[in-house]
């Protein structure tokens, strides 16, 4: 018919997310962008899903050590947020499913890891809020008791809980942990004693030195990060919008926010390196418990991409130190 325009495609993914023009979304299979290396599995680990928001259909993957059935002590609980630029992956993909099987083995705690909407169907803030729907679960866990899902209830120390996550899922994990700082999530008696953030997804309208030139052959290139930014924030928004740059014109201040402690981990072959050690940097000057770890030689994601790496396995022992230094 005259007049009649098919939707054209405007933003295109490596060809694995494609935004139309009316608005649909067509995906494609996320295993082209993943190496077809088998992971090997992590023996003494059991897990399973468990679902926590009906409405929106999100499960939570529980990891724990078969060892903390025994009846020991009880365990600290991780509270994982995967990456993907807040439009793809999953709680379920091989390799964010293989570091939390190491992580809960080589860290010896409950791994939680959450499920939650991807943009750009469901645009930011709702994988905030399915974090902070999460956290609530959690809390309602707790309050059970004996009663909560029996998992939790036998290995789960409710009290020692971190929150934690990969790129943009590190992003989340500050955005959740600066809300029940700030008395916006009620949690007790879940009490967050520090959180986590590993290769942090951040952005700023205003290049770093990083972005503007970048080192050789990174896995997430400046044009990349900004076009997942595009198709995840707000329609129109800006790179400065809060939920992408936590120090931008229109951010709050964390200067008065209690925030627990931070373990901020620097890939430093990633593009977003600068903004990542500029997190750390501003948190310290304003007097909060920062511990920022550096590696050298390392790209963005480096604990997913090569879950069984020689740096994944330091990480896990940075990771672990953090988590039994007595918070």
């Amino acid at each position: 018919m005259p007049g009649d325009t098919e939707p054209r495609v405007v933003e295109d993914f490596l060809g694995v997310v494609q935004l139309l023009s009316d608005g649909s979304v067509v995906r494609g299979d996320e295993a082209v962008l993943r190496s077809n290396e088998p992971l090997p599995d992590v023996p003494g680990v059991q897990w399973k899903d468990v679902l926590y928001h009906a409405a929106h259909g999100l499960s939570v993957r529980v990891y724990r050590p078969a060892s903390s059935v025994a009846g020991g002590s009880k365990l600290p609980v991780l509270v994982y947020f995967h990456g993907g630029g807040y439009c793809l992956g999953s709680f379920a993909e091989p390799n964010f499913h293989s570091f939390c099987l190491g992580a809960a083995a080589e860290i010896s705690a409950v791994v939680l890891s959450v499920q939650y909407r991807l943009a750009p169907e469901h645009r930011l803030p709702a994988a905030i809020d399915d974090g902070a729907s999460f956290l609530s679960w959690l809390r309602g866990q707790a309050e059970l008791g004996a009663g909560a899902d029996p998992w939790l209830a036998e290995s789960a120390d409710f009290a020692r809980t971190f929150l934690s996550g990969h790129s943009a899922g590190a992003n989340l994990a500050h955005h959740v942990t600066v809300q029940v700082a700030s008395g916006e999530i009620a949690t007790t008696p879940v009490r967050i004693v520090g959180y986590i953030l590993l290769s942090a997804f951040f952005a700023g309208a205003d290049r770093t030195a990083t972005e503007a030139d970048p080192p050789a052959g990174v896995s997430l290139t400046t044009a990349m990060a900004d076009q997942l930014w595009r198709m995840s924030l707000p329609v129109g928004a800006s790179m400065d919008h809060p939920l992408a740059n936590p120090f931008g014109p229109e951010s709050p201040s964390l200067a008065p926010v209690e925030l627990p402690p931070a373990l901020v981990v620097a890939p430093l072959s990633d593009v977003l390196r600068d903004r990542v050690l500029g997190y750390g940097a501003r948190l310290k000057d304003m007097g909060k418990a920062v511990e920022v770890v550096q590696f050298e030689g390392e790209q963005h994601g480096f604990s997913v991409r090569q879950p069984f790496s020689e740096a994944a396995d330091e990480l896990l022992r940075v990771i672990k130190r953090f988590v039994y230094s007595g918070n």
